[in-house]
């Protein structure tokens, strides 16, 4: 059985610990019931009303890219325009029902864990058309050979440094880039780390459930990756698939914005035990298209 993999902070430096699985149950199962908690509070409010709870929808709508008023600095519990505004957004970006309301299938999505990078809605798509998409000016890398290597805060050890080699692999097979692992972060052009809450680049973690890992745009090279998460290169129901979430920021380092296809590795979100180690017709000719020439 391949290992799951758990990082904790001790002064200065992270050690690799392994945890029992029934830890992780008992951490998941209680997010579970915050959730449909939360769920049941909130999928029957209407605009108009001051709900508590309804905050959260507005600060996670703000945060991914959808929530854009800038005059509303403090985020209320009121059911108001802007809050419907974004609703409607986020459905539409989502392929959900356009109600404008935080219905059940929308909140059920919004707890979805998830990648960190917000969404581009700029080009919202319909499902018949491609879904892949890029951030605002096409940011690209400007050479194909391209070297990585891990932070000190990751473990030297062989089952995630493979679950990362794989998943640069898939890239190279679906593009003209070529991945080396380095020996320092100076000869590096991507540095990839595990962190709990506040690690220094102004995006905190939230702990297990919800934001797994983001990373910068080239040609920064940063991928940071939520050290609270039970992470796992063989996921039960309970652990998220390292080299699946690997192979969707290595999209993101590489220039690609996410993707409106559910089943694209550059979708946003995904599910605990969820594989998704290949990459899709969409991803590929995202990247292709993004390197055309």
């Amino acid at each position: 059985m391949a290992p799951k993999f758990s990082f904790s902070y001790v002064f200065v430096s992270f050690l690799f610990l392994t945890i029992q699985p029934s830890m992780f149950q008992s951490r998941i199962l209680k997010s579970e019931e915050q959730n449909l908690q939360f769920l049941q509070n909130l999928e029957e409010v209407h605009k108009g009303q001051t709900v508590a709870g309804l905050n959260k929808v507005k600060k996670y709508l703000k945060r991914f890219g959808f929530y854009t008023n800038p005059s509303d600095s403090i985020l209320t519990d009121d059911f108001d325009n802007h809050l419907e505004s974004a609703l409607k957004t986020y459905q539409k970006y989502y392929h959900l029902k356009i109600t404008g309301s935080p219905d059940s299938s929308t909140l059920k999505k919004m707890m979805i864990p998830r990648c960190g990078v917000p969404d581009n809605i700029a080009n919202l798509t319909s499902l018949n058309q491609s879904l892949y998409n890029f951030p605002p000016g096409m940011q690209r890398w400007s050479k194909f050979e391209i070297t990585y290597t891990f932070s000190s805060s990751v473990p030297d050890d062989q089952d995630l440094r493979s679950a990362f080699a794989n998943a640069f692999q898939s890239w190279e097979g679906a593009s003209e880039f070529k991945f080396k692992e380095a020996s320092t972060e100076e000869e590096a052009n991507i540095v990839i780390g595990f962190y709990s809450g506040d690690h220094g680049d102004g995006l905190p973690f939230d702990g297990p459930g919800m934001v797994l890992a983001h990373s910068f745009y080239p040609e920064d090279g940063r991928s940071h990756y939520d050290a609270d998460e039970s992470w796992s290169t063989n996921p039960d129901m309970n652990h998220m698939d390292l080299e699946s979430v690997a192979l969707h920021e290595i999209g993101h380092l590489l220039g690609l914005a996410h993707s409106q296809d559910p089943n694209a590795v550059m979708h946003s979100g995904i599910s605990p035990g969820t594989i998704k180690r290949d990459l899709t017709q969409d991803d590929i000719q995202g990247i292709q298209a993004l390197y055309s020439n």
